[in-house]
């Protein structure tokens, strides 16, 4: 479990926030029926899917720099199989007639879009609603690993991604958004999600900025072993 000293710890610099020794990456539903040409929301909605589609490249690059400077990795897939759900989603589905199944397990749609893949041992959470928090074990994992910061990255801005980041803000977590690693095909509703993290719920920044902390963070504690051992060898 956290330590109950660093529970109370208020930290209002990005740098502490993202430190990488309480800090996890969170990869929301960046599936093919989120993201991909004849996915899901493609066939249902019919909208520009090009955000959704241009986040996979700052997430990859921002996965890489986490995993360098041992950021705690974890992908969020969504199974929307209709036995999963709860009678309200299934009304909502059934009144924009919906007549798919939105990330069928063992489906192309439920399958990871772009080249994004966990390595081996990363954490895989499947999720039955908006929230990545809700009936999952998340929480508690995050917990014994003594996590204070959620990085929250992946589609769609304005439902998953701000379910669970409100859901973690009312848990204690700190939360930060990289605004080029979220997308949705409703660009206004995620313009209105970044506002209200801004306002009330955390920071948002871009990868290339916690790309830069995070290996600016290695680049020191590099420096800080190479100098203990320099002053070892002297003695």
């Amino acid at each position: 479990m956290p330590d109950s000293k660093l529970d109370n710890q208020i930290w209002t610099d990005l740098e502490q926030q993202v430190d990488p020794a309480h800090t996890a990456l969170l990869i929301i539903d960046v599936q093919n029926d989120f993201c991909a040409d004849d996915g899901y929301i493609d066939k249902l909605l019919q909208r520009d899917m090009s955000q959704c589609q241009g986040v996979v490249k700052p997430i990859s690059q921002l996965v890489d720099e986490a995993r360098k400077a041992g950021v705690l990795v974890v992908w969020v897939q969504a199974n929307y199989a209709p036995e999963n759900l709860p009678a309200p989603v299934l009304a909502k589905q059934k009144a924009m007639g919906a007549s798919m199944v939105c990330c069928a397990p063992g489906t192309w749609g439920a399958e990871l879009y772009g080249g994004l893949a966990p390595e081996h041992g990363e954490a895989v959470i499947e999720k039955h609603r908006y929230s990545a928090f809700s009936g999952t074990p998340l929480d508690n994992m995050l917990r014994t690993r003594g996590i204070r910061t959620l990085v929250l990255t992946g589609v769609q801005t304005n439902v998953c991604i701000e379910s669970t980041l409100r859901d973690g803000f009312s848990k204690g977590y700190y939360i930060v958004v990289p605004e080029d690693c979220v997308g949705s095909h409703t660009p206004e509703l995620h313009r209105a999600t970044l506002d209200n993290v801004r306002m009330l719920f955390g920071t948002v920044s871009t990868a290339g900025q916690l790309n830069d902390l995070w290996a600016g963070g290695l680049a020191r504690h590099k420096d800080m072993n190479d100098g203990g051992k320099a002053n070892a060898a002297g003695k």
